[in-house]
């Protein structure tokens, strides 16, 4: 299908029926009434919980919707929607709020792409990563509002500057041919991040996302990893060179689906700058360093892009409905990308799943892990790949398949023990580093300012 026509499609899709929604600013106590609200409305898909509280005690909830809320069904992809994680950038926390409405009406009202949709996938909506900036941006309210005001949590700690600095890891780690994926942490990692960075990390921990993004306001376009580049060493201008990722084709696709579905980020001219197809490499445009998107790609399976969604930080009410309408579709057709690629079923000769087995495409220098069951999900292109299964104490499997532009391809592993006694292992020496011996060798780097994502 052509690409300017899929849009066209989806949107009449979604239009048939399409529920009435109020078009306001939600303060904390109005989120969480929205949120119960939607869950009330639609008891049996949804379902809300809280992953931790902020500097001031309020809950970051998330808002979930499956067939089974609270259970992981085998072979159903999880994905993730974060927003607000700068208190200031308004828009990502009300049109998460708005799609949680609509995917209940929706629901509701038998729409047959939005309830295959909800089958299919566990969604999880979290609308403000940080409630406690928002609260300061909001009594500013949208015509006197800072630039900065409310931007940084209640320590006026940047929260998309607070996770592990796992680049520099990665980038060292490489030139000693090491690993780019589920790079360990710090040992004292927890004592430098603030709660709510350290409640995202253990979410994103518990569970095995496959695809997110995190929702930004400031400018218009689509931005995927690399944030960070490698070359760091600048003082006065801002340090722009394309760093890609293994996946860097995958993402760029990821990327041109939001911006494709999206009113007009594909455009390119908005807010001042241009972006071809509106999208990004993250350290094209400028380096950041400890940010979320990358992080989410190097410590655990989920590939997560950062969508920039308004020129306005904090855009009036009245601007919120002409919002929802351009992003409605995008917002949909990007959690149906989690529905592409291959995925499978990773088991011993008794049909046991094995958890954490590692999945490995050829070319491709960044491996995923299999979850808790055994089921895995590895997001990639059509075309024909070359797959190995691999896991502690059992001989690896490969196989070659093909994926096309529907559906994810069914690859399941059945992997035999290794028999074979394997003399106990070395300590790490050489070239083989430990986490701590990396960290050794990395050379901090100076801070960077007047950032925006």
């Amino acid at each position: 299908m052509a690409r300017w026509l899929r849009p066209l499609v989806g949107a009449l899709l979604l239009l048939e029926g399409a529920a009435a929604l109020s078009f306001l600013h939600h303060r904390y106590e109005e989120l969480v009434q929205a949120l119960f609200r939607v869950q009330s409305q639609c008891p049996y898909v949804t379902r809300i919980y809280s992953i931790g509280r902020s500097v001031e005690g309020r809950h970051l909830y998330v808002l979930e919707f499956s067939d089974s809320p609270g259970v992981h069904e085998p072979l159903e992809p999880e994905f993730k929607y974060v927003g607000n994680m700068h208190g200031n950038e308004v828009l990502g926390r009300e049109l998460l709020l708005q799609l949680s409405e609509f995917l209940c009406e929706e629901y509701r009202r038998g729409n047959e792409r939005i309830t295959r949709l909800i089958h299919d996938t566990r969604i999880h909506i979290m609308p403000s990563m940080n409630p406690d900036g928002y609260e300061v941006a909001a009594k500013q309210g949208p015509d006197s509002n800072g630039y900065l005001t409310g931007r940084n949590n209640a320590n006026g700690v940047d929260l998309n500057r607070n996770f592990p600095d796992l680049n520099t890891l990665m980038y060292y780690s490489r030139e000693i041919s090491g690993p780019n994926h589920h790079i360990p942490l710090p040992d004292n990692w927890k004592s430098q991040v603030e709660p709510e960075t350290l409640a995202v990390i253990q979410w994103i921990s518990s569970y095995n996302f496959v695809l997110s993004a995190n929702l930004h306001g400031g400018a218009v376009v689509a931005n995927y990893p690399y944030d960070k580049s490698q070359d760091q060493r600048f003082r006065s201008h801002r340090r722009t060179v394309n760093t890609p990722t293994p996946d860097d084709k995958l993402f760029q696709k990821l990327a041109k689906t939001y911006s494709y579905a999206h009113s007009w980020m594909h455009r390119g001219w908005n807010c001042g700058d241009y972006f071809a197809d509106g999208i990004t490499n993250g350290a094209s445009w400028y380096s950041l360093s400890k940010g979320m998107q990358d992080f989410n790609y190097l410590y655990t399976n989920c590939f997560e892009i950062t969508l920039e969604l308004s020129c306005n930080k904090f855009p009036p009410e009245e601007d919120l409905e002409r919002q929802w309408m351009a992003n409605r579709e995008a917002l949909v057709a990007f959690i149906e990308e989690v529905h592409q690629g291959i995925k499978g079923l990773v088991s011993d000769e008794n049909n046991n799943g094995i958890a954490g087995a590692v999945i490995s495409v050829q070319g491709i220098s960044h491996d995923i892990t299999s979850g808790d069951m055994g089921d895995y999900f590895r997001l990639l292109l059509p075309g024909t790949y070359t797959v190995t299964a691999s896991a502690e104490g059992y001989h690896p499997q490969t196989v070659t398949t093909t994926v096309g532009p529907a559906a994810p391809s069914l690859v399941h592993f059945q992997l035999k023990k290794d028999v074979v006694r394997k003399p106990p292992e070395r300590k790490a020496s050489g070239t083989r580093m430990n986490n701590k011996a990396l960290q050794k060798k990395v050379v901090p780097r100076a801070t960077r300012r007047g950032t925006q994502r």
